[in-house]
């Protein structure tokens, strides 16, 4: 028994053991990379359900464009959306300025589920 009393659980554990409110269940991550066949390029208009509070229309061929879009279905979109509109490619290309612009909990569920997404020694976690 610890200092809150029976049955409490320390805070670290608890969290270590449950995925974040703020990621996609694990279920709703894609089984590979490879099921990611969105476009690589040209534009892509999202569905207003994902893209409601301003553009709709993303260029890939711009950078800031793509990661708008990237981020908007990385943390609005279901598993279908996923598959629907990322690129495996690109995403793996882009994660390292993408996992700075993703909620921690959205990083951790993608990075623990995608090895090839995790941070390279030497270069900084975020």
């Amino acid at each position: 028994m610890d200092a809150y009393g029976s049955g409490h659980e320390d805070t670290a554990e608890r969290e270590a053991s449950a995925s974040s409110r703020w990621g996609p269940a694990l279920g709703q991550l894609p089984t590979s990379l490879t099921e990611l066949a969105g476009p690589a390029g040209g534009f892509v208009d999202l569905p207003l359900r994902l893209a409601w509070s301003g553009l709709r229309t993303f260029d890939l061929g711009d950078d800031r464009l793509l990661l708008g879009m990237y981020r908007i279905v990385l943390t609005t979109g279901l598993r279908e959306d996923c598959l629907q509109f990322l690129d495996g490619g690109l995403l793996v290309s882009h994660w390292p300025r993408l996992r700075k612009m993703v909620g921690r909990g959205v990083r951790t569920a993608w990075e623990d589920a995608f090895p090839a997404l995790r941070p390279r020694t030497g270069q900084a976690a975020a």
